[in-house]
């Protein structure tokens, strides 16, 4: 039976490895080839070579990207005024929703948080069409507004917090109410602090989610204030080389929001399975 079990962890770990080996390498791919020359980038895929070790070491491809090209930090910082908003607003806006659902009583809840999950489930391209009559109604079209505002209501988020807050018993919340608390005190004295680990993990996967977002700019906004994201997809068709240095630099944010609250994110999961 031991020996049974060793094999079964022996086959899964393999697996593991293998899947994490496929995962990592365009990752590793892509690192090495930002400090490769134009030149060795171009030869690499036009031969079909599988080409991680340059040849000589440049850093060419940054020069051109932060110095003599101001596009890529215009889009930087282009996706910096988009992104940065809607992860403060859609943490309010869901820890506010998420507390109404979880922890009040109103007519038609129940239906309602069924709506929030369906409109959830559906692919976003299906609410693009009516999220872009309603921009032009309001005449935002263009602006970052019409990027930042569908993005701060997110139903997402709300979901999210609802399964945290649910955790929460419901005694503390009636012992605040008899003590005198309103629902504001109860929300910021006793909810929040127990949900720190909720409200990083919405942070982080909201973060990630709009950081790489196409569809919403390209539509909804004019060329000159879309992200860093769109001009990735026009950079590659332009130059391959200097794309390797944009996906690096480009990556970047992510994988430090994700370092400094990989533990609460674990924390959050495992609490939202329950365990």
């Amino acid at each position: 039976m031991e020996k049974k079990n060793k094999v079964v962890e022996i086959i899964k770990y393999t697996i593991l490895i293998i899947f994490s080996i496929t995962a990592i390498i365009p990752v590793v791919y892509m690192i090495s080839s930002s400090f490769m020359g134009v030149y060795e980038v171009k030869n690499a895929i036009e031969n079909y070579k599988f080409h991680i070790i340059p040849d000589s070491f440049t850093l060419i491809q940054y020069y051109e990207i932060l110095l003599r090209k101001p596009d890529f930090l215009i889009k930087f910082w282009n996706s910096v005024i988009l992104v940065v908003p809607i992860v403060i607003g859609q943490i309010v806006v869901s820890t506010f929703g998420a507390y109404a659902f979880a922890k009040m009583k109103f007519p038609f809840k129940q239906p309602i948080f069924f709506m929030f999950i369906l409109l959830m489930i559906m692919p976003y391209q299906v609410t693009l069409v009516p999220i872009y009559i309603i921009m032009k109604k309001l005449n935002l079209v263009g602006s970052y507004a019409s990027v930042i505002l569908p993005g701060i209501f997110s139903t997402f988020g709300v979901f999210l917090m609802t399964q945290f807050l649910k955790a929460i018993p419901d005694e503390q919340c009636e012992a605040a109410k008899v003590d005198g608390a309103s629902n504001f005190e109860i929300l910021f004295k006793i909810i929040i602090p127990q949900c720190k680990g909720a409200v990083v993990s919405l942070a982080i996967l909201c973060f990630v989610d709009n950081w790489n977002m196409i569809e919403q700019p390209l539509i909804l906004i004019e060329e000159s204030k879309q992200p860093l994201s769109t001009f990735l997809s026009q950079i590659n068709s332009k130059d391959i080389g200097l794309a390797f240095a944009c996906g690096v630099i480009f990556m970047m944010p992510a994988i430090f929001i994700f370092l400094k609250g990989e533990k609460q994110l674990l924390e959050g999961i495992q609490h939202l399975d329950g365990k």
